[in-house]
């Protein structure tokens, strides 16, 4: 499925902001806490087992490096002790369970909806696009199968362009010459990524090492002494996110202009009643 139109300009920066709610939200939904509790994993195993599983029972070190953000003991403690406990593919199991329990829960009757099925149509179209190589957590989502509900169909579509466009992330992160900490960092002073509190709650990083991430940026004179990107600094994040855009662009141009544009409406509205739903915590976001 392709248009004879050019894609627009962010066009699928557009698509992927209004899909990937619909892929994180099962992360902080109580069904998956209950899920992973019955398969004897507990707190932050629980994330770090669902979201590797595809991956299969690797270990620690595979999902520092897919994941970049958290710190390394962090992962460490959990994994791959977690596959001691459980399998792959139980947590797969319990992980689909749990997404569908969620979403209906949060979207009611739009589960059951027409524009459940187109959503999931044109998403899959979208992801027909991705390509493998050097793209190890979207490789090992596209190893899955499509679940047959619609929206448990347009939930893996969301997941594999989420990773998809994740995977491409992490290439600019490095090509920037930022380190985990120094990204989320320069993100949270951007005011578009999580918060200091959410960081430290969920990441690893101690606030030594926040502050020490903070002075290596302002040494390079991309953060400002309040917190603040300068000119230079938000500059980069920009930078960054063309780069992503870039490397992400394939899939959004075999669904074309068009189907690019449904989708992102489809996706928005999704995406709101999700937010309504209360589906996100709120203080995890935003700067502080």
């Amino acid at each position: 499925m392709t248009s004879s139109s050019a894609l627009p300009e962010r066009a699928g920066r557009h698509c992927h902001n209004a899909l990937n709610p619909f892929h994180s939200a099962h992360y902080f939904a109580p069904e998956l806490g209950a899920e992973m509790t019955g398969l004897g994993v507990d707190g932050r195993a629980g994330y770090f087992a669902a979201r590797s599983a595809p991956l299969g029972a690797v270990g620690a070190g595979t999902v520092t490096a897919t994941f970049y953000s958290f710190k390394h003991e962090l992962v460490a403690q959990h994994v791959p002790q977690v596959w001691t406990v459980t399998t792959p593919q139980a947590v797969l199991d319990a992980r689909l369970r749990a997404v569908d329990a969620s979403l209906r829960r949060c979207l009611g009757d739009a589960v059951e909806s027409a524009e459940m099925a187109e959503a999931a149509k044109l998403a899959l179209t979208a992801a027909e696009g991705c390509a493998r190589h050097a793209r190890p957590l979207f490789s090992a989502y596209a190893d899955l199968p499509v679940p047959d509900a619609p929206h448990l169909a347009y939930w893996h579509a969301a997941s594999l362009l989420r990773e998809h466009r994740g995977d491409g992330h992490l290439v600019a992160l490095l090509d920037a010459g930022l380190d985990p900490v120094e990204a989320l960092v320069s993100h949270a002073a951007s005011g578009h990524g999580m918060s200091y509190r959410g960081i430290l709650a969920t990441r690893g990083w101690s606030q030594e090492e926040l502050t020490a991430a903070q002075e290596r940026l302002r040494a390079r004179g991309l953060l400002a002494t309040a917190d603040e990107l300068t000119e230079a600094g938000t500059a980069l994040r920009k930078d960054l996110e063309r780069t992503t855009d870039r490397l992400d662009r394939a899939p959004y141009e075999h669904l074309g202009a068009a189907g690019v544009a449904r989708l992102t409406e489809l996706a928005a509205g999704f995406a709101k009643l999700l937010v309504e739903s209360g589906a996100f915590p709120q203080a995890l976001f935003g700067r502080e």
